[in-house]
């Protein structure tokens, strides 16, 4: 596995497959889109298939805060660590910022507790109309 902090060389043909049991999941332009506008990135590929099998993001102000808002790994590569070094070196990527914060569901938050992150309330809108991506137009 090799794991990059840029998208030099990354196309969206090279991600499919994500965001599972979304109803309107964006597409892979959208998902590309999302990763180069991300302050921070860092994607697993599988080098036998040249596909981009996990990735994390990370929005920050450069000096603060950043807010984590995607973890995600191919479901047919789960459970191989991949998640686990994605977080390791966001947070590494980001050991400069005084708070970095994520809202995740209450099933994984015994997963991010392992990296010492701690649980707090958080509150946050959802707009599903809009969850596919803004469109090109």
């Amino acid at each position: 596995m090799l794991y990059k902090n840029c998208l030099n060389e990354i196309s969206s043909d090279m991600l499919k497959g994500f965001f599972v049991g979304w109803l309107n999941p964006p597409n892979s332009q959208t998902h590309l889109k999302l990763l180069n506008n991300s302050s921070k990135v860092v994607i697993a590929l599988d080098e036998n298939t040249n596909q981009v099998v996990g990735f994390i993001t990370a929005i920050s102000d450069g000096v603060l805060s950043a807010y984590i808002p995607f973890l995600e790994v191919l479901p047919e590569y789960k459970n191989k660590g991949i998640g686990k070094e994605l977080v390791k070196r966001m947070l590494k990527e980001l050991d400069d910022i005084y708070m970095v914060d994520l809202c995740c569901d209450d099933d994984v938050v015994p997963y991010y507790e392992k990296f010492g992150m701690l649980k707090s309330n958080g509150m946050l809108v959802r707009n599903y109309k809009m969850q596919s991506g803004i469109s090109d137009k």
